[in-house]
């Protein structure tokens, strides 16, 4: 039939993120989460890395938005705060020693 035609001959296998499922990690424990503090430290300490933290806390912290913005943007706004701000409290974190 035509519909053989348009049939793809390999199949790929289906990804878990195609199936709707999503992979997350566990919770690390105290010592991998210094090790991330260390590396959040580390991979923002660069010349590039203060660049790109800086332009992340311009684009969050200093800006502000109107009275009539919907509540949506309200939202979408302060989980970019808060990623940022989450970034900085490693960074700090992994500063100081333990």
């Amino acid at each position: 039939m035509i519909f053989d035609l348009i049939k793809p001959k390999d199949v790929l296998p289906i990804t878990p993120a195609e199936k709707g499922l999503t992979y997350a990690l566990p919770e690390p424990g105290k010592i991998e989460m210094r090790d991330i503090e260390k590396s959040f430290t580390r991979l923002f300490s660069s010349d590039d890395g203060q660049k790109v933290l800086a332009h992340l806390q311009v684009i969050t912290f200093q800006r502000a938005l109107g009275p009539g913005v919907a509540d949506e943007q309200l939202r979408y706004l302060e989980g970019q705060r808060s990623m940022v701000a989450t970034i900085l409290r490693l960074i700090d974190r992994g500063r100081k020693p333990r």
